[in-house]
């Protein structure tokens, strides 16, 4: 009586893995959109504070590389800058006398060509003015070229001083989304480089299910189309809804550790399907598909 139990309870067993696996279309593994967010300047890594599986917001500054040189060299270029202003004011004011001497000149000459015409200067006095007018001109032309060579290197330094404030925005680690840290790849006080990776990260709210479906299932499925997932916590099923957002336009060799309805095909299509995670989904867990039961699109 004892073995006729024991066999009783193994076939139900049995029947209720087999009624279990048969009720799923599909069989694969969830995955993440990661983001490896990697440094945009050289230097020793400062205030990085960054640890596998905290949580940081997207804009949030997660770590600092070392700014002094750059700093430096803002400050030589803003005391530059203050010595090109004031030889830029006093070439103005240059230009001012010298505009004023040649305006002088001017009515000087004005009112000898009228007294050369009346006999009451000579020709020498309005040769003499015609001259220093000319004199008078340039040294206003040389005054403003003198003015405008210094406002152009006002101009390239104040370009160099906006590429020294990238390089300083640069220096801060500025976390691109929210999520959690999935790795960390550096310590602070380290050096880094640009391009060099710092850590990765993923939106864990959000999870996809990659998985495989023959030929005869693929005419059923559609983008956008809902389905139900579920995973097995070891005592019964936790079903999600999901939507299929993509649908492998080649064929593949069924992967070695991926189950499909049809257990005996070779060839299989990858369908990823967007499900919303409440904590209970990790990176790489199993999961299953029922495609019939949730309607379509």
């Amino acid at each position: 009586m004892k073995k006729i139990l024991i066999i009783a309870a193994f076939a139900g067993l049995l029947f209720g893995c087999s009624d279990n696996k048969s009720a799923a279309d599909a069989y694969g593994n969830f995955e993440a959109t990661d983001v490896i967010v990697s440094a945009e300047a050289s230097g020793k890594l400062l205030d990085f504070e960054v640890q596998e599986g905290d949580s940081a917001a997207a804009g949030e500054i997660v770590g600092l590389i070392d700014t002094t040189m750059l700093n430096l060299q803002k400050k030589e270029l803003d005391s530059q800058r203050e010595v090109l202003q004031s030889q830029l004011t006093a070439a103005q004011a240059q230009i001012a006398m010298a505009q004023q001497k040649l305006e002088n000149t001017r009515l000087d000459l004005s009112r000898v060509q009228k007294m050369v015409l009346d006999d009451a200067a000579t020709q020498k006095q309005l040769d003499d003015l015609e001259a220093a007018e000319k004199v008078m001109q340039k040294q206003v032309d040389a005054a403003r070229a003198q003015a405008n060579a210094v406002s152009a290197q006002i101009k390239a330094l104040k370009a160099r001083a906006a590429l020294l404030d990238e390089q300083l925005l640069r220096c801060r680690i500025v976390n691109p989304l929210n999520g959690i840290v999935l790795k960390k790849y550096v310590e602070a006080f380290e050096m880094t480089a640009a391009g060099k990776p710092l850590y990765k990260i993923a939106d864990l709210s959000s999870m996809i299910l990659k998985v495989y479906v023959s030929g005869g299932q693929l005419h059923n499925l559609n983008l956008g189309k809902t389905c139900t997932v579920r995973i097995d916590d070891g005592k019964k099923f936790i079903e999600f809804p999901g939507r299929i957002t993509w649908i492998s336009s080649q064929a593949e060799f069924t992967p070695k550790i991926i189950q499909t309805k049809e257990e005996r095909v070779d060839l299989v299509y990858a369908v990823k399907i967007n499900v919303q995670n409440d904590g209970a989904i990790k990176i790489g867990m199993p999961g299953e598909v029922l495609f019939d039961s949730a309607g379509t699109k």
